[in-house]
């Protein structure tokens, strides 16, 4: 029996659409106002969905607690209320579209997680945008 454990988070960050190594007119036609030089501002929301066979000692795929301190301490107090271009070191040379940062979450989610543990993450930039990524 495998069965999908979920823990939903939220964080606030700010970030430009850009590439260094294109002009400005190229950026804005590409990227348009997420490529705003002063940043702009989302308040995102996370699903990480665990997948796993029940223990048959404790009844858990995983302990939600753990699941819930992973996430703080990888995504919550990395990312909120930060500037993603200029304080998290993953998007120094990395575009911070929402393709990239549910890329970036899955990956430090996944490196915290035991590997019988099958790792979905859903992160919605806006109540109508959101990205799905499983590692595939």
């Amino acid at each position: 029996m495998r069965v999908t454990v979920s823990r939903r988070a939220h964080f606030n960050a700010a970030h430009r659409l850009y590439r260094k190594d294109w002009s400005f007119e190229k950026n804005e036609n590409v990227f348009g106002l997420c490529n705003n030089p002063n940043y702009h501002g989302h308040n995102y929301e996370l699903i990480a969905n665990v997948t796993g066979e029940i223990d048959q000692e404790t009844g858990y795929v995983i302990d939600v607690k753990i699941l819930k301190d992973i996430i703080k301490a990888e995504v919550e107090d990395v990312f909120d209320h930060k500037n993603l271009n200029l304080d998290v070191p993953e998007f120094k040379d990395l575009n911070p579209t929402a393709e990239n940062i549910v890329v970036v979450i899955y990956n430090k989610l996944k490196a915290n997680l035991d590997s019988k543990f099958d790792l979905e993450v859903v992160l919605y930039e806006t109540p109508r945008n959101f990205v799905t990524y499983s590692g595939k």
